[in-house]
């Protein structure tokens, strides 16, 4: 099928079931994995179990008539405090989500070296982009309320997929949206016009009076942010 065909993935999911999947079922069923399309985490314990393994994919995928991305393919070491070790690769991106080292806090308020999710930094440049792509500032026609129920749905569909792990690393993209909507109070309002300070203080005097107007107030306000 043509690239960017509408069966295309369907096809290529399908293929890598037979082709991928149920061949890890067959030949590594130690070995857990997960795949989405065509991305796929494959967690081993040692580096030179990951080194076999590899070996052992680029021969099947050759078999297959395929190529692993030569730079997308990696071994990636998963540092936290039960593995201090260094390695090249210590993160990697899958899924919207980048996986690396963060310092956490367990339920006893320690702070340990946790190897967990966040919002990657394409995903968070693609939301400002989405951001920007709403022109808000040419939206001074509209009031605050009506802003607020055209774009609640997408930011709440953000929030849903990301607050789960690490979810202070959406706060700075979150808060480039209340950026966008001070400049656009600043055209819209001829007391606040060329006053950034006072636009600011007016959208934060919103934001503690109605926190649940914009779907990302109340969770900056419950971090205190």
């Amino acid at each position: 099928t043509p690239q960017g065909g509408v069966i295309s993935p369907l096809l290529a999911n399908l293929f890598l079931h037979y082709a991928f999947d149920m061949w890890m079922q067959r030949n590594c069923p130690s070995i857990p994995f997960e795949r989405f399309a065509d991305d796929i985490i494959c967690h081993c314990k040692s580096e030179a179990q990951a080194r076999w393994l590899l070996a052992k994919l680029r021969e099947r995928f050759f078999r297959c008539r395929l190529e692993l991305h030569p730079e997308k393919t990696k071994i990636v070491y998963c540092k936290d405090d039960d593995r201090q070790g260094s390695y090249p690769q210590e993160k990697f991106d899958f899924l919207g989500y980048t996986f690396r080292p963060r310092r956490s806090k367990n339920r006893h308020g320690k702070y340990f070296i946790n190897f967990s999710p966040g919002v990657s930094n394409k995903a968070a440049k693609k939301m400002r982009q989405t951001i920007r792509e709403w022109k808000l500032h040419l939206r001074s026609d509209k009031e605050l309320e009506d802003i607020a129920r055209m774009f609640n749905p997408v930011l709440r569909g953000w929030i849903n997929y990301f607050k789960h792990y690490y979810k202070s690393a959406m706060y700075p993209t979150l808060r480039y949206l209340d950026t966008v909507l001070v400049k656009w109070a600043m055209r819209k309002y001829k007391k606040l016009k060329n006053h950034k300070r006072r636009a600011e203080q007016w959208l934060r005097r919103i934001a503690e009076r109605q926190p649940w107007l914009f779907a990302h107030w109340q969770l900056l306000k419950a971090a205190g942010q």
